[in-house]
């Protein structure tokens, strides 16, 4: 199943008070497992960006000032999007922003179940623990340690892991090889296929020499304990 992990970087908060999306990142993954294939793009929100905004994503009016508008690159993130299934953390945010976005350009909103949202996975996994990006990355040992400030496209890589654990780990993908002998039997682990040969078994009884020997060594023993019997 082909299913898109993003995220959003934003200028506030509410869509509804005129914030806008300053920057997508999207990861594909199939299976559970992340293609390669990635969407990054920052847009000009052709508004001022808060300082408080600012200080979270590090995004300036500046830097944003000669990117392209969200309606011009608009076509291009639905079609890598697709109809894949959309993950997100706290997705219903990241989601009514998106809409927000695709309804000032005239496109047809996103339908609501699509949404994947790993914030309520995690509340129902883990009930009464710390459910943000960064604390699930501590508990599934995530590599965070480049997250200085948020980023769409580098937090959408690391929600694309916390969710691989969130629904099974890495052991999602595991499949028995067959029964059936065969001159070499797979492994599959997720895309991946060892190929081991199949051995035949070892034989399990001694040989006349070993017999032989055996008998000799069991002569030379001084009262053994069933001699007592």
């Amino acid at each position: 199943m082909r299913e898109i992990v993003f995220d959003t970087e934003t200028t506030g908060l509410s869509p509804g008070l005129g914030d806008r999306i300053v920057e997508m990142g999207c990861i594909e993954m199939i299976d559970r497992i992340e293609t390669g294939r990635e969407y990054h793009c920052y847009y000009n929100p052709e508004r001022e960006m808060p300082s408080e905004a600012e200080g979270v994503h590090g995004l300036s009016s500046a830097f944003l000032a000669d990117k392209p508008c969200f309606a011009d690159k608009a076509q291009e993130l639905l079609d890598f999007i697709g109809d894949s299934p959309l993950v997100a953390h706290n997705a219903s945010f990241d989601f009514g922003f998106l809409n927000a976005e695709l309804e000032k350009c005239g496109r047809a909103p996103i339908g609501m179940d699509r949404m994947v949202d790993t914030l309520a996975l995690a509340r129902t996994k883990f009930p009464g623990a710390k459910h943000s990006l960064d604390a699930l990355c501590t508990r599934f040992g995530v590599d965070r340690s480049m997250r200085v400030k948020h980023g769409a496209l580098l937090d959408a890589q690391l929600l694309a892991q916390v969710y691989i654990e969130l629904t099974g780990g890495r052991q999602i993908g595991l499949s028995l090889a067959s029964a059936e002998p065969e001159d070499s039997a797979p492994i599959v682990i997720g895309a991946s296929a060892i190929r081991r040969p199949v051995r035949p078994p070892r034989p399990h009884s001694a040989s006349e020499e070993e017999l032989a020997r055996h008998k000799s060594f069991i002569q030379q023993l001084c009262d053994p304990l069933w001699s007592r019997i």
